[in-house]
């Protein structure tokens, strides 16, 4: 009976896992098996990964990218050439203007008075030129004739002193019985006057022979008033000018930005009102060092913008420029002096937007930009061959925003280290 009962409490002891049941000391767990389907499945995504990479890369070996890069364009600031009280404003915060609009109007009665003034001056210096002008015509005849009249009156007192010299020289010849003494007076008196006309007819023929002197004075005396009038006549225009540039204009098409003026204020001369943002606009790319090598003026670039993903722009690379950024900075790097860290430095890349660009959703300056290179495209050439530093159908101020159309970005040319 005591048997059966401790059978039954070993059974009952094995039966709910009790030490009876525990693996022996020192064993090992028993191994699960792997499934060889999952194996194979995460073998062959293992592939596909390195397949996958292996193409992008090779697709994209010749692809420069950067996202150090914005849009770039032309602000024009506006200034006024004369000051004045801005008496109009015809435009407002980023409204598109054209070419010869006009913008604001400065009240221009001041400037009206000064042209008034230099056309008066104007006029009397052309009434002062037609007088000295006509005395030169008199002064041309007028000195010729009086040097011939000095000379004929020089010729007649000598005359008279000869008539009077012989009437002098027979009162003292004859006997004094045939003769006066009032009459031997009379000859000497008339002698002594006739002696002092020559001398005076002397004089006047001394007098009236610089006649080229008087005549070239005459000439210097028109000379001086022409050249008042054409003072004057500069005075003219430049009030002219000014009264013009009371009226500000556009000088090309743009958007007006920075409008820092309001009708009625005082504005002075060279005082910036606003600023015209053309529509032309390129990207500057701030390409490392390193990765420039193989980058040529003329080759293709895809961009992407940040604030516009939906843009599929396209481009080609314009110019590479001379020097780093930090070159061109407000305080340069002096690596000559204490401790020397090596950086890696950034040159400006311009790169012109060919096509792509939505006329109705412009691009502003400033936004981020990720342009790719395509190093793998053809450069520019020039004439003879030669690489040159900016694409010929663009130049400085032309290429809007329709460039020429280049071949497809996948056709294979030259290996990047070949020019």
């Amino acid at each position: 009976m005591a048997d059966e009962q401790q059978d039954h409490g070993t059974t009952e002891s094995t039966a709910s896992g009790g030490p009876a049941s525990a693996p022996a000391k020192g064993g090992k767990p028993p191994k699960k098996k792997s499934n060889p389907l999952i194996r194979a499945v995460l073998i062959l995504v293992l592939l596909l990964l390195i397949v996958a990479a292996a193409v992008y890369w090779f697709l994209h070996r010749f692809d420069i990218e950067t996202d150090d890069a914005f849009t770039q364009g032309r602000a024009i600031t506006i200034a006024p050439h004369v000051s004045g009280y801005v008496t109009e404003l015809l435009v407002d915060d980023n409204q598109f203007v054209h070419a010869g609009q006009l913008l604001a109007r400065i009240d221009p009665r001041d400037w009206q008075a000064e042209r008034d003034k230099a056309a008066a001056a104007e006029a009397q210096a052309e009434a002062s030129v037609a007088g000295n002008q006509m005395l030169l015509a008199v002064a041309e005849k007028n000195f010729p004739g009086r040097l011939l009249a000095a000379r004929g009156q020089l010729a007649a007192a000598k005359a008279q002193e000869f008539r009077a010299e012989t009437d002098y020289k027979r009162q003292h010849s004859v006997m004094r019985a045939a003769t006066s003494q009032q009459d031997i007076d009379y000859s000497k008196a008339s002698l002594d006057a006739a002696r002092a006309q020559v001398d005076e007819a002397q004089a006047q023929v001394e007098i009236a022979t610089p006649v080229v002197p008087n005549v070239a004075n005459a000439k210097a005396m028109v000379s001086g008033q022409e050249a008042q009038l054409a003072n004057a006549r500069a005075q003219l225009a430049l009030a002219d000018l000014n009264l013009q540039w009371t009226e500000i204009r556009a000088p090309h098409d743009g958007w007006i930005s920075q409008r820092n003026v309001e009708a009625g204020r005082y504005v002075s001369t060279g005082q910036s009102l606003f600023s015209i943002v053309e529509p032309e606009v390129w990207v500057i790319a701030n390409y490392k060092e390193t990765q420039i090598t193989s980058m040529r003026p003329g080759q293709l670039v895809d961009i992407e913008v940040d604030a516009y993903p939906a843009h599929d722009l396209h481009g080609h690379i314009d110019s590479l420029q001379k020097g780093t950024g930090a070159t061109f900075s407000a305080f340069p790097p002096e690596n000559a002096t204490g401790n020397y860290v090596k950086i890696v430095q950034r040159v400006p890349v311009k790169i012109r937007i060919d096509r792509g660009l939505d006329p109705e959703v412009p691009l502003a300056l400033g936004l981020s930009v990720v342009p790719v290179v395509h190093t793998d495209t053809a450069p520019a050439r020039g004439p003879d061959g030669r690489i040159v530093d900016r694409d010929p159908q663009h130049g400085p101020q032309n290429g809007l925003q329709n460039g020429p159309q280049h071949e497809p970005h996948n056709v294979r040319q030259p290996e990047p280290g070949s020019p």
